[in-house]
């Protein structure tokens, strides 16, 4: 059987793009480069020209990751509007959107242990993604008193790690540890709980 042909250029993402198949089916460990190479339709051998090994390309698929998410954040975000509130919620519900529509990136993201700091490009994501996450905060943060405002980067952190733990938990978990309710309402009524914390939603 012919091996698919690529254009110059592409093959470095067919491989990105087989990897995080094979990601999202078998772990990120669950995987050599060979199949990798098998997966993109081309030789082992081809693979080195553009990776040094497994987890550089890991790496790769961690950075475009980041690039989707940061993107993702930044509509739901959408200035702020309507409202800084309803804004930052809606940047909980595209955390759960990104982890169910691209799970071989938030697998290479998250669970891959692969640095952040393992390539510039990839710090440079990470860190785009964060600052989406951290503008929505300081934003939101304006409504509050200044003697009771949290740094935007620990209020953000908070959201940050109440989302991850809901998509960890009860949206990718194992069928044993699911919420009797949706992941979507129990992250929204979590948001809800800390912003009523903060005074940003008045009490029921």
């Amino acid at each position: 059987m012919p091996k698919r042909g690529y254009h110059h250029g592409n093959l470095r993402q067919a491989l990105v793009e087989a990897a995080l198949k094979l990601i999202a089916e078998k772990g990120p460990t669950g995987f050599t480069l060979s199949e990798a190479a098998k997966t993109a339709g081309v030789t082992p051998a081809a693979v080195y020209r553009h990776f040094e090994g497994r987890e550089d390309l890991i790496a790769e698929a961690a950075r475009q990751g980041y690039e989707i998410f940061a993107d993702l954040m930044d509509y739901a975000f959408d200035e702020g509007r309507p409202s800084a509130v309803a804004a930052f919620e809606a940047t909980g519900r595209a955390y759960l959107a990104f982890a169910e529509k691209y799970p071989g990136h938030y697998v290479a993201m998250f669970e891959s242990g692969i640095s952040v700091n393992r390539t510039p490009e990839l710090a440079a994501a990470s860190a785009r993604a964060r600052g989406v996450l951290e503008k929505a905060a300081e934003k939101l943060s304006q409504h509050i008193p200044p003697e009771r405002r949290p740094p935007a980067a620990m209020f953000s952190a908070h959201i940050w790690a109440m989302s991850h733990g809901v998509v960890e938990l009860y949206a990718r978990g194992a069928p044993g540890t699911r919420a009797p309710f949706d992941a979507a309402e129990l992250l929204e009524a979590g948001i809800g709980i800390y912003l009523r914390g903060l005074g940003l939603i008045a009490p029921d």
